[in-house]
């Protein structure tokens, strides 16, 4: 079979879906590799990589769509770019489905099988194939390298001849992949860290990586990451108004905020409201994850660096994983690799569009002429961290018996051994006299 890779014509994107390492293992499951001109120039991935590795270079992108049985990209395709594609083929790229209904009726009038690196099922077999989660590691510890580029100040404290600096107070709200990709740069950079998340099962991890938990004196359950694909549950209003009031506690004192809170299929949840910024100290830096959809903070403005009147930074990109481009699209292409490799499990080049697999039935949005999305819920559920129990503590009468209780026993025993030393010694001499 063979796989092509278009050059990516949305604007700002420099990653691409294949590279000359991953042609390298594709072609050992039977695979012949091709690739549009330039194409992975902006990753730092030249022709010559790619022709050193046995990859067919292609002058245009009718020309490689129309030689190539399967063809992978980075973005949802254009209208335009779908259109060009020749019928019967398969297209892997991420789609967002739910907002292209237009682009499934056109790949089901082409007969285009397309598989959406964004519907891959969050289970553990997935987990080598799951794009988002590698594009949300990036953006995670992208977002905390771009905070410090916008922040006056060191992340770390230092006492210095010239005098104290104190740390940054860094503030992660949401603890998923992003989230503690953001952490541990924060925290591996010297800030003082604090994380929060609507899943308190997740405090145990935040706390593991240096960061402090915030809690709630909320007593409510939620649901748990099982029923909604591994992603945290839309909060109650109950539960939403206590995490404001907690954030609007903690504002005046945090320096940088990073939000990563994102819903499937829904708006993202307003975090981080005016009044927040609006306590926040001059040279404070905002770096909001969720402005594709909107933000986490409604004054985000989308791919944009904007100030505000008291001088907070708010930044809204929303091409972090392309701003590391060449480490973005290793993992991308990684991802890619390994679906194809399921295609192809007997390793001789031929797709079986297993649609009974959990995971190519839940990435697969149109097959055979049919738009399949969206798809039926996993055999497999996603599993939920379970929440630490919680180890009563005792009371002070409690402490003191258990001591007594210790004391005495120690003590028998010493009393036994003084007994069993006074009947041995005599015999000893005996023996020895």
């Amino acid at each position: 079979m063979k796989i092509g890779a278009l050059k990516e014509t949305t604007k700002g994107e420099q990653r691409v879906a294949l590279t000359p390492e991953s042609a390298a293992q594709l072609q050992k499951l039977g695979h012949n590799c091709l690739i549009e001109k330039g194409a992975g120039l902006s990753a730092g991935f030249s022709d010559e990589k790619y022709k050193a590795e046995g990859v067919e270079i292609l002058t245009s992108a009718d020309a490689l769509s129309e030689a190539s049985d399967l063809i992978v990209k980075v973005r949802s395709p254009s209208e335009h770019e779908l259109s060009n594609l020749p019928s019967k083929k398969t297209l892997i790229s991420f789609f967002n489905p739910s907002a292209n209904e237009s682009l499934m009726d056109l790949a089901k009038s082409k007969q285009i099988s397309v598989i959406a690196m964004d519907m891959v099922p969050r289970i553990s077999r997935a987990q080598k194939m799951d794009a988002l989660s590698s594009m949300a590691n990036i953006a995670g510890y992208r977002a905390v390298i771009e905070a410090g580029n916008n922040f006056g100040r060191f992340f770390t404290g230092q006492v210095t001849a010239a005098g104290k600096v104190p740390p940054a107070k860094v503030l992660v709200v949401g603890a998923g992949v992003a989230g503690l990709a953001a952490i541990g740069t924060s925290t591996s950079l010297g800030a003082i860290t604090y994380a929060f998340d609507v899943r308190p099962e997740v405090a145990e991890q935040v706390e593991s990586m240096g960061a402090e938990f915030v809690f709630l004196e909320f007593e409510s359950e939620q649901e748990d990451g099982a029923s909604t694909g591994g992603y945290a549950s839309v909060s109650s209003p109950e539960f939403s108004a206590a995490q404001l009031s907690k954030f609007r506690e903690i504002a005046p004192e945090i320096d940088i905020v990073i939000t990563t809170a994102l819903i499937p299929n829904r708006e993202a949840p307003e975090l981080w409201t005016p009044d927040m910024v609006a306590s926040m100290k001059p040279g404070s830096v905002i770096v909001d994850l969720a402005a594709e959809k909107g933000g986490n903070c409604k004054l985000t403005e989308m791919d944009e660096r904007i100030v505000t009147d008291n001088g907070v930074v708010i930044i809204g990109y929303t091409d972090f994983p392309s701003r590391m481009a060449e480490q973005a699209s290793m993992l991308y292409a990684s991802n890619i690799r390994h679906m194809i490799a399921d295609l192809t499990p007997e390793k001789d080049g031929v797709i079986v569009h297993n649609m009974e697999d959990d995971i190519i039935r839940g990435a697969t949005v149109v097959h055979d002429g049919e738009i399949t999305y969206p798809p039926p819920p996993p055999k497999v559920q996603a599993t939920a961290a379970r929440p630490k129990e919680k180890i009563q503590e005792k009371t002070p009468e409690e402490i003191r018996a258990e001591e007594v209780a210790a004391f005495k026993k120690q003590t028998k025993n010493q009393v036994a051994l003084l007994t069993i030393g006074g009947i041995l010694i005599p015999g000893w001499y005996l023996c020895t006299g």
